[in-house]
């Protein structure tokens, strides 16, 4: 079997993924190290026989497929965050530049080159792409790039570990008055409100603008009449209306117009219905939901739309991306029509425009190869990691051009970027082994893999005592802040476990493109300074 790998880097290749896929899957004490599995089966490889490791290709294209999709799918929501979540952005870019500060000073304490701090910043923060951000320009350098690589190795396990009993503790650390759960953050609870205390002639969006923007009215049933509502509704006394929101938000409209009502209107379907359908239709890609003129058209109204497995709430300015499943509330007989509207596909779903998806990328790795001109006359390049990175977030913020949709299905994207990373993982742990056996024995690998355990507690740490003292959110928002300022899925899901719902995933995606474009910027200054 060894000399059959050495002669076929495919078999190697496939090997190392099915390996490291297994091992990643295995749990201990609530931890797993899932895709990174790959990583670590790569490096045995490594160790094993030097023989074993794969060809640069095979990195270049997994860290070309992985940032580019990466970039896609976190493009439509980036000017969004940074418009309504600047203060949480703020607090991780802050901790972030802190823990970049101790590592650049911790480093001469340690000893360690400039190609190791950078490496140990990424692992101690678990970002693979400021990983390979620094092993792309310590290749143009000429540099080490192995040594980036085991210090990353290294660190990453520990800061895991490091982040999941950080976000374990957060409930202690909860401010007196601020919520216990993720009930501030929790999406898509539909409640049903009796109007009796409300106004003659209120129109809803009146009640308080600030707080039912973030309201959806489904239906009002005044009398024996039931329609689809609008925000311009008029409530009269005694309408019953069904609600879609956030649990807080719910509580305190409902406080304002009345009562809850004992009626279950989700189970009355003969006036108007419900169906989930599929977003598969190119042409709606990038388009709001209130372009799409529903309610004069078809009578309907898009109350939720679930995208990968989170919930939102149907807002008429919600942009719909290739592959969400939107809830349709309309007349049934209308429901077929809506369906041939939105596509309602799965097939066409796992489809790749490969004519956009190239171009895009083609574009993004001609910028990454561009030179970049210095004072004094030096030039830099963004490498294959930023350009196409900084391509794909600009490419999926517009959607699309004319005929070319830039968005990516959402079942797709996680599959180029699963297939990206199991492929970087397995060349750069392969390239590397050899050198990881040499030091993870050492006093030197004990000093790395504890740093970056440090590195890892200091972060979550800050970030999580300060947002639920400070910003004073509740523990789930919380755990989802820590998790995507370490771009850490584990601990993402034990801040889900923890609160028992999905609402920690809306501030994790929140922050996760701007916490991964600050840690790649970091990576690079760490390696760039002396």
């Amino acid at each position: 079997m060894h000399d059959l790998a050495l002669a076929s880097p495919i078999l190697t290749l496939f090997l190392i993924a099915a390996v490291g896929q297994f091992f990643g899957r295995v749990q201990l004490a609530g931890f797993r190290l899932g895709v990174a599995g790959v990583l670590f089966a790569g490096l045995a490889a490594g160790m094993v026989d030097p023989g074993l490791a794969l060809p640069p290709i095979v990195l270049d294209l997994g860290l070309a497929l992985f940032v580019y999709s990466l970039g896609i799918a976190a493009g439509p929501t980036l000017s969004e965050t940074v418009r309504t979540r600047w203060r949480e952005l703020l607090l991780v870019a802050g901790v972030l530049l802190g823990a970049a500060v101790l590592t650049w000073a911790g480093s001469f304490w340690l000893g360690l080159s400039a190609i190791q701090r950078a490496g140990l910043f990424a692992g101690g923060l678990t970002n693979t792409p400021a990983l390979a951000s620094v092993v792309e320009a310590a290749h143009a350098r000429g540099a080490d790039a192995p040594a980036a690589v085991v210090a990353y190795s290294l660190a990453y396990p520990g800061s895991v570990l490091a982040s999941l009993l950080v976000v374990a503790g957060l409930r202690r650390a909860r401010a007196h008055g601020a919520p216990v759960e993720g009930a501030d953050a929790e999406v898509e609870l539909g409640v049903v409100t009796r109007a009796a205390l409300v106004r003659r002639r209120t129109v809803f969006a009146e009640l308080d603008p600030e707080l039912t923007r973030h309201v959806l009215l489904g239906r009002v049933v005044h009398g024996k009449l039931q329609r689809v509502a609008s925000p311009d509704v008029v409530l009269e006394p005694g309408d019953i209306v069904s609600l879609i929101g956030q649990t807080h938000d719910l509580d305190r409209v409902i406080g304002l117009i009345g009562e809850r009502a004992a009626t279950e209107l989700v189970h009355d379907r003969e006036v108007l219905d419900y169906r989930r359908i599929f977003v598969s239709n190119r042409r709606l890609a990038g388009q709001s939901i209130t372009s799409l003129e529903l309610a004069p058209r078809f009578g309907a109204l898009v109350t939720r739309v679930r995208r990968g497995d989170t919930e939102l709430v149907g807002h008429p300015a919600l942009v719909l991306e290739l592959g969400d499943r939107v809830r349709v509330l309309a007349p049934p007989d209308r429901l077929p029509e809506l369906s041939r509207l939105f596509g309602d596909s799965y097939r066409s779903l796992g489809e790749l425009d490969v004519l956009a998806f190239s171009a895009g990328l083609t574009v993004g790795l001609a910028l990454g190869a561009l030179p970049i001109p210095l004072p004094g006359g030096s030039s830099f390049t963004l490498g294959q990691a930023g350009g196409p990175l900084i391509v794909g977030l600009l490419l999926g913020a517009q959607a699309r051009t004319g005929t070319l949709v830039w968005q990516l299905p959402h079942g797709a994207g996680t599959t180029l970027r699963q297939v990206g990373l199991v492929l970087f993982f397995a060349a750069i742990g392969s390239r590397a082994g050899e050198r990881f056996a040499a030091t993870v024995t050492s006093a030197a690998g004990a000093g790395l893999a504890l740093s970056g355990a440090l590195l890892s507690f200091a972060v979550a740490a800050g970030i999580g005592l300060f947002a639920v003292r400070v910003l004073r959110l509740g523990v789930a928002p919380a755990g989802g802040l820590v998790a995507g300022a370490l771009t850490q899925p584990a601990a993402l899901a034990a801040a889900c476990e923890q609160s028992g719902s999905d609402a920690p995933e809306s501030t994790y995606a929140a922050v996760v493109p701007v916490a991964m474009l600050v840690k790649i910027l970091l990576a690079q200054a760490l390696l760039a300074l002396p």
